[in-house]
């Protein structure tokens, strides 16, 4: 039998360690990859960081990891849009409800990852560029397509048609938005954005109509100014802080909905181990609070702002809208650029651990990439 390695987490708040890990069995609808490049998002780093209070459901030891790009070895049964050997990149499921947190976790040499949530990589674009896309620009579906979110008409993506409409993108260099900048032109709405100043040329290739600095003083003012009239469809909030302005902006502008992808406090804030906490008890006393206070801020200006969850898609219309329909033409055109850049840490799995470390000292407009 093929050998496996993977780095797991053994439990809450400890570091990966690499070690053997079974070799998985594909199952209806899945397809096994053996993975060459893997991404490290913000989600692996908040798991390890918080324990159980987030992700109470995942059963250690486990496997974190939910960025891949690799080739396939094996196809199960129902399977139709890949076959051995093709090369993809795949949203890894593992640490979401009710999957199996060792052979769908991300970080491991051989994976087993749904159909419905892959796509084929062009022959141009390397593994650790498709690497970069799966975690980010599924949760960039999910707030802009997600009926639970800004509910725009998924079935417009890659329509070429346009709207009249604007989509507000709060923290448009992130992973998360600009692949949302890309998904909302894909869909034909005009996109304003925020960013630091170094980014907004890079953000303005990526489709944005307009770029501000979020951390102008008026730059609420000057978003208000730059919509123009025009209906805002919706707004999405990235980044912590990113909830109250946004939620003014919809609330000025005619928005009705917010989608948040971002907690209002940062969960790093706090000791990664067990056990009572003051710097754990604040962090708490202030996520709840500020929950509170842009609940009731919502409230007042008639403005709805909900959390978005990017696994929310497995079981909609927009993963396959995303993953079947859009994503395998846009990559193969090059009209969906990967997105951030990536950023090479190591090569093996033991430099995973290192990107975790690394992201949870901020990382910003790129993405870090180990190679398998």
């Amino acid at each position: 039998m093929t050998r496996n390695t993977a780095a797991w987490i053994d439990a809450p708040y400890a570091d990966v360690v690499v070690r053997d890990s079974p070799y998985p069995a594909v199952g209806p609808g899945q397809l096994l990859v053996r993975v060459r490049a893997v991404a490290v998002n913000p989600l692996d780093a908040i798991v390890q960081s918080n324990g159980r209070l987030m992700y109470r459901w995942l059963a250690y030891p486990a496997i974190l990891g939910e960025d891949v790009s690799g080739e396939v070895v094996a196809v199960g049964p129902g399977v139709e849009r890949f076959a051995v050997a093709d090369r993809i990149v795949a949203y890894a499921m593992g640490i979401e409800k009710g999957r199996d947190a060792v052979a769908e976790g991300g970080f491991q040499e051989y994976v087993v990852v749904e159909e419905a949530l892959a796509a084929a990589v062009p022959e141009r674009m390397s593994h650790e560029e498709a690497a970069v896309l799966p975690l980010a620009v599924s949760t960039a579906a999910a707030a802009l397509f997600e009926v639970g979110q800004l509910a725009l008409p998924v079935d417009g993506l890659g329509s070429g048609v346009e709207r009249g409409e604007v989509v507000v993108i709060w923290g448009g260099a992130t992973s998360v938005g600009g692949n949302a900048i890309q998904l909302a032109r894909a869909a034909g709405y005009r996109v304003i954005t925020t960013a630091s100043p170094r980014n907004h040329e890079r953000l303005l290739a990526l489709g944005a109509a307009a770029a501000f600095d979020y951390r102008d003083p008026a730059v609420v003012d000057r978003i208000v100014e730059a919509v123009g009239g025009s209906r805002v469809a919706g707004v999405v909030a990235i980044a912590v802080g990113s909830a109250e302005p946004c939620v003014t902006i919809a609330a000025r502008t005619g928005a009705r909905r917010v989608a948040l992808t971002s907690p209002s406090v940062s969960f790093y804030d706090q000791p990664r181990r067990g056990g009572f906490s003051v710097r754990r008890t604040r962090l708490l006393v202030r996520l709840v609070a500020s929950n509170i206070a842009l609940q009731s801020r919502c409230a007042i200006r008639g403005v709805r702002a909900r959390f978005v969850w990017g696994s929310a898609i497995a079981d909609s219309a927009v993963g396959s809208a995303l993953w079947r329909d859009h994503l395998p033409t846009a990559l193969a055109a090059g009209t969906h650029r990967p997105y951030p850049a990536p950023r090479v840490v190591g090569d093996g799995l033991a430099s995973v651990q290192t990107a975790i470390d690394l992201v949870r000292g901020g990382v910003s407009a790129e993405k870090l990439v180990v190679t398998l």
